[in-house]
């Protein structure tokens, strides 16, 4: 039996453990802390219950197929609670807008900043058919095609996908198409920080989270977010997998022909196995748990996501003016996102998300009271001298400022009963987030698809990673199918009989004349028409 060890139990190491025991492998977990789920675990203090990050159940029927694969039903597993309202968004002068999947309630908040005439509607309704496509195109071509080779990306049949994705523009352009207020273009992009990106700089295809949103609604799991690790945890053990936590892995044992034969912990105890799975922080583990190479030293130059300074505040009453999901929006909203991603600090005025899980969850916080998240982008560090505890002040105070303005809530700070905070240093030592960012790797251009690094290690043998900074990328339902995609390419290595061999070089030749030849054409339509 093949023998797989997994070093970390976040969701793409849970996801791939729980999929690889069903398979019949021997699989073995192994996480630094004492819990699961990474970023996607709990914080729990005198009865709340905070999220540690993800707190949007998007793009649930990637969830269904996780679970579907494993032969269970996802619902008997999870309570999904459906947001009655998106989001409550909170602009700089005190108008708000709300976000909803209630069509004619949206209609109307619409024609509040677009106008009342016809085309307000018929504007929007080409926008969201837009968002459609780019949802519909990107699933099929970046979550479920596994860029493992170069011929793979130049495949011609990937060309009438591609030319519909509007590659070569931005969220934020795209919106101005179809919104003609300030107020709506900010609505509508803001949700590139998902991907920890700025909607200036976002690829249009992006906007298909607004379509996710919009149209499949926002859910939230009761009992927390977890509740999906926990249950993949459960399906993973009875299938075989075994976990082991408090487990700090030191390195990836690397033989002298450059195979992956096990890990070894910082206790000098070392675990064979015929292949290691790192779910581990790609850049972290590049340069940290294997041997020092140039493409280590490439991918630590690469350009990252933003971190996060997140406040989890237990209140000592209910807020009323709160909603389940608040953004407030920064009236210079260029700048903020520049000043993040350029100068890699926190804003003169930041944006900034608000969640209250208790709203839609009474089970997060005790009778009677409050359980709030707060996100504030900042960004990821860097070589620059920053004073993080005079951030963080400056932070918690531009927050509270913001909200008793904005809400009228003279008194929000004296509500505060306790406070815990992440934060940039947080997030890197207790994550191993390579230099705090929260989502791994941006998604650029060249960052992504068939340019992001492969879940099979290229340099060395029998060596796998899934998360974040991997194809296909960043998101919990975006390393789901990663976690399928690492699945099939090790049952095709293991267990499938008489495979077809590679390519031979005639094949390939053929394959890149034809894929040099199309890429010529697409570059010159989009750079001509």
């Amino acid at each position: 039996m093949v023998k797989i060890c997994i070093i970390g139990a976040g969701i793409g190491g849970t996801a791939t453990a729980a999929r690889l025991s069903k398979q019949g492998f021997q699989v073995e977990v192994y996480e630094k802390n004492s819990y699961n789920g990474g970023r996607c675990s709990l914080i729990r203090h005198n009865g709340h219950r905070f999220d540690q990050g993800p707190s949007l159940y998007l793009m649930p029927k990637i969830f269904e197929e996780t679970f579907n694969d494993l032969g269970e039903d996802i619902y008997n597993h999870i309570e999904l609670l459906k947001c009655t309202s998106n989001y409550n968004v909170y602009f700089h002068d005190g108008e708000t807008f709300e976000l909803t999947t209630d069509m004619s309630k949206l209609q109307r908040s619409l024609e509040k900043f677009e106008g009342s005439e016809e085309n307000t509607l018929l504007r929007f309704l080409n926008y969201l058919k837009e968002t459609h496509i780019h949802y519909q195109r990107s699933v099929k071509v970046a979550l479920k095609t596994d860029f493992q080779h170069w011929y793979n990306f130049f495949h011609p049949k990937h060309i009438p996908d591609v030319l519909k994705l509007h590659l070569f523009d931005t969220v934020y352009n795209r919106a101005c198409k179809y919104f003609k207020s300030d107020y709506m273009r900010k609505a509508f992009t803001f949700q590139t920080m998902y991907l920890g990106m700025s909607p200036y700089d976002g690829l249009a295809p992006y906007n298909l989270l607004q379509y996710t949103e919009l149209v499949e609604g926002i859910w939230y799991p009761k009992g927390g977010f977890h509740k999906v690790i926990e249950s993949l945890e459960n399906i993973a053990k009875e299938l075989g997998a075994k976990f082991y936590y408090n487990n700090d892995v030191k390195e990836i044992v690397i033989n002298n022909n450059g195979e992956a034969k096990g890990i070894k912990f910082k206790n000098g105890e070392v675990v064979d196995s015929d292949i290691v799975i790192c779910n581990a922080d790609l850049v972290y583990a590049y340069n940290n748990l294997l041997p020092k190479t140039n493409y280590a030293q490439k991918l630590g130059k690469k350009e990252l996501t933003s971190s996060s300074i997140s406040f989890y505040w237990s209140m000592n009453q209910i807020i009323p003016q709160l909603k389940i999901h608040n953004i407030f929006l920064a009236e210079k909203y260029r700048s903020s996102f520049d000043q993040i991603f350029k100068d890699h600090t926190l804003p003169d005025e930041p944006s900034f998300y608000v969640n209250v899980p208790s709203r839609l969850d009474p089970t997060a916080a005790p009778e009677g009271k409050d359980t709030i998240v707060v996100l504030v982008p900042v960004g990821h560090i860097t070589d620059k001298n920053i004073d993080y505890d005079q951030l963080i002040s400056q932070a918690r105070t531009q927050v509270i400022n913001t909200i008793e303005k904005r809400l009228n809530i003279p008194n929000f700070k004296n509500m505060i009963e306790h406070e815990l905070i992440n934060e940039p240093r947080t997030w890197q030592k207790e994550f191993n987030l390579w230099k705090g960012s929260i989502l791994g790797l941006s998604h650029k251009l060249f960052q992504v698809l068939w340019f992001r690094p492969s879940l099979q290690c290229k340099i060395f043998k029998n060596l796998y990673f899934v998360g974040a900074s991997v194809q296909p990328g960043t998101g919990v339902p975006i390393v789901l199918c990663g976690a399928k995609m690492l699945e099939k390419q090790i049952c095709d290595r293991f267990l499938i009989k008489n495979k077809v061999n590679e390519m031979n070089y005639i094949s390939i030749t053929i394959y890149f004349l034809i894929g040099l030849l199309v890429m010529i054409l697409f570059w010159y339509i989009c750079l001509f028409f």
